[in-house]
């Protein structure tokens, strides 16, 4: 990522935390607040309308949440219920792997 990027994220992100809306104007005056000069107007730009209309600190507390309950809940109720008891099979087979991976075992 280069430094125009990350500058322009956490201005981004200084905006949402205010509860601000996120606009190219707004990004460029907390950039220039900040001295920051190398960063080019399309960034701004770029990240505005990327932001428009969305909540910023929704998108960063369901950056971890995949498709799959969607998916699952869509396919019907015995999809639906099947899905987390192999979600769980899946996560504990693939701890088991990375500790061995990592040379760890019981019985080492």
């Amino acid at each position: 990522m280069s430094t125009a990027e990350l500058a322009v994220s956490y201005a981004a992100l200084i905006l949402a935390d205010d509860g601000v809306e996120v606009t190219a104007d707004k990004l460029q005056t907390i950039l220039t607040a900040a001295k920051i000069q190398e960063v080019e107007p399309i960034w701004t730009t770029l990240f505005a309308k990327a932001l428009e209309g969305k909540d910023v600190k929704d998108l960063l507390t369901n950056v971890g949440s995949g498709g799959a309950p969607a998916a699952a809940a869509a396919a019907g109720g015995v999809a639906a219920e099947a899905a987390p008891a192999e979600a769980a099979e899946e996560k504990e087979e693939e701890k088991e792997e990375s500790d061995e991976d990592m040379g760890f075992g019981l019985f080492d």
